[in-house]
């Protein structure tokens, strides 16, 4: 420390090659590779001046030869050959920096993509749209999230995933929502079930018969929900459980009816009576959904284009 006194103490002198290392580090591996400073100078762009006053500042602050010196002529010392096998890979490293991240960087054929989407949406909707999409993408890492609509919603919101899929009851203002297909109500039952020979149903007709709906938290039983209500029309839920495969399997054991959209009846489920109920709930239409404003990825934006048809064919 320096006494106490009315002068000040002495700034200590650095010289400038001592303040970057790393180009200290890059003239000494250029010219053990070469072991010519005068070629590390032309790979530097540098004088041959400079590059020898970098290297003997590494010398001295490392305290070691790293050259032996016989007139032009340099052969590197023990320790310079330790110091080159360390130093060489990190700066071949930073030198290859932006190929290597030019490589890596997120693209529309490269990066990672993430969707929160339902059960029913992940089953029955994402499928082709999936499979066209990492045929014309085979290097973008495509996640998949399934959540429930309003927990997509908040992972969406929360910037866990780059968009959600689905069906969406109610837009508001932080949210943009693109159509993609729709898909009408329908009911389903048992063929034995009384309402299976009727040719028109009502909803009050639906009112009399137990109803299996998904969990409360899911889209398609506040879609029910809010028909009955509005028609001011009491019905009684038996049975709430995840998936349309599961709501078939006990409209089968007779335990209830259902309302399903008509996309996941298909062949198999030819031992169900069905019926179309688009003139008392409203098709529903599944989309994506953004969040209005937010920029995203390259490899999202490839794969909304694919989702509303608007991808390379």
């Amino acid at each position: 420390m320096c006494p106490v006194s009315s002068r000040r103490c002495p700034m200590p002198t650095v010289t400038p090659y001592k303040q970057n290392r790393l180009q200290q580090l890059r003239g000494f591996c250029y010219a053990a590779r070469r072991l010519s400073i005068s070629k590390a100078a032309e790979m530097m762009y540098l004088s041959q001046p400079s590059v020898s006053l970098q290297i003997k500042a590494l010398e001295q602050e490392l305290g070691v030869k790293l050259f032996n010196r016989r007139g032009p002529q340099l052969s590197l010392t023990y320790d310079g050959r330790q110091l080159l096998e360390l130093a060489n890979p990190l700066v071949e490293g930073i030198d290859r920096l932006d190929e290597a991240f030019a490589a890596r960087r997120e693209t529309p054929d490269r990066g990672q993509v993430t969707v929160a989407a339902g059960g029913s949406t992940l089953q029955y909707i994402l499928p082709p749209f999936i499979e066209k999409f990492m045929q014309q993408h085979p290097h973008v890492d495509v996640r998949l999230h399934n959540v429930t609509g309003k927990g997509g919603l908040q992972q969406l919101r929360d910037g866990a995933v780059d968009m959600a899929v689905g069906p969406l009851l109610e837009t508001t203002h932080d949210i943009d929502f693109h159509p993609m297909v729709t898909h009408e109500p329908m009911l389903i039952m048992r063929r034995d079930h009384p309402l299976a020979t009727r040719k028109r149903i009502s909803l009050k007709d639906i009112c009399k018969y137990p109803l299996i709906l998904p969990p409360k938290e899911q889209s398609t039983y506040r879609f029910v929900e809010r028909v009955f209500t509005d028609h001011s029309l009491d019905y009684e839920v038996r049975l709430e459980v995840g998936g349309y495969d599961v709501i078939k399997s006990y409209v089968r054991l007779g335990m209830g009816i259902s309302v399903v959209m008509s996309h996941c009846i298909g062949a198999d489920d030819d031992d169900l009576s069905t019926m179309p109920m688009g003139r008392y709930f409203p098709k529903r239409a599944y989309g994506v959904i953004l969040i209005k404003k937010r920029p995203l990825p390259a490899p999202a934006q490839e794969l909304v284009k694919t989702l509303l048809g608007r991808d390379r064919a």
